[in-house]
């Protein structure tokens, strides 16, 4: 894989035709008929609600970032109260997602930054008929070859949207990732450093989280298993015998290590091996084997 150059990103979807608030009047031109073009967020909303307050700005940031493919509409509900009412909304922030002209998904309360950009991202892929913009096809180009298998075809996918769109987070983790995965750190890193610095995504998590493992990793495995031999209880060798292994990318047997130790003392140094256990677990992914079954293993101690 060779990394991106640098390029001029297409210019951003205008604000006013992505986020705009509505009323009952416009309702059906603003929501129904527009969603048969575009999905469409509907957020209740009013002015005396914290929470609305909170997830207002999170929801337009994960808009404007989806670039067109994805619409918000605001609806104040103290003044606008008719289809509020239609949709059993019972209390605010309320959120709908509008599809072909019917609601087909939402949620009520305020949720973190990083499940709001989930929601609009899942809403955005539902916008079928060719509607998607080039970088949602690319993204999804990527993540069905990812699923075959194809590491070069999804490198290329992301290199692409990148080439679009410079900051565009889900590409910038999925071509680090990769990297990461090739065991090239540095053009992990360097890919990285692309990302705003607020940026959340579980791959650019991941990626963060394996470079600390290699930052913190010794070289050098021996001394610690000699001192682990003439006593089990060493739980300093175990730790640093652990975070040598994750630098070579053996992370289930650094999860293996870790889980060990807490079976023996699981407060030893302010549960030290825990929070090595989870950067780990960051690592390789919450959905991978290591993290599947480490978590299993854990359990099995801490609830037994």
């Amino acid at each position: 894989m060779t990394l991106i150059g640098e390029t001029q990103g297409q210019p951003a979807a205008n604000k006013a035709d992505l986020i705009k608030d509505a009323t009952d009047q416009s309702f059906m031109a603003d929501v129904v008929e527009a969603s048969k073009t575009t999905p469409v967020i509907v957020d209740f909303w009013a002015t005396w609600c914290g929470p609305c307050r909170q997830l207002g700005p999170a929801l337009e940031k994960a808009v404007l970032a989806a670039k067109g493919a994805v619409k918000l509409v605001k609806i104040d509900i103290d003044r606008n109260p008719a289809y509020a009412g239609q949709l059993r909304v019972q209390s605010i922030p309320a959120v709908f997602a509008f599809v072909d002209g019917r609601p087909v998904d939402g949620f009520m309360g305020a949720l973190p930054d990083s499940q709001v950009k989930q929601f609009i991202d899942r809403i955005a892929g539902m916008g079928g008929g060719g509607s998607g913009s080039p970088v949602d096809d690319l993204l999804a180009l990527a993540k069905e070859s990812l699923e075959l298998g194809d590491m070069g075809g999804a490198a290329q996918a992301y290199a692409q949207v990148l080439q679009m769109d410079p900051s565009n987070v889900k590409a910038i983790g999925g071509l680090a990732r990769l990297y990461q995965q090739a065991g090239d750190l540095e053009r992990a890193a360097e890919v990285l450093e692309m990302a705003p610095e607020d940026a959340k995504d579980p791959d650019i998590d991941a990626v963060r989280a394996a470079l600390t493992l290699a930052a913190e990793a010794p070289s050098e495995t021996a001394e610690f298993e000699r001192r682990l031999a003439a006593d089990p209880d060493d739980h300093e060798a175990r730790l640093e015998y652990a975070k040598a292994l994750a630098g070579q990318n053996r992370l289930m047997e650094a999860a293996d290590q870790l889980i060990e130790s807490i079976g023996r003392d699981r407060e030893w140094n302010e549960q030290a091996a825990r929070k090595q256990l989870l950067t780990i677990f960051e690592a390789a992914g919450p959905m991978s084997d290591v993290a599947k079954q480490g978590r299993r293993k854990l359990s099995a101690i801490l609830f037994s």
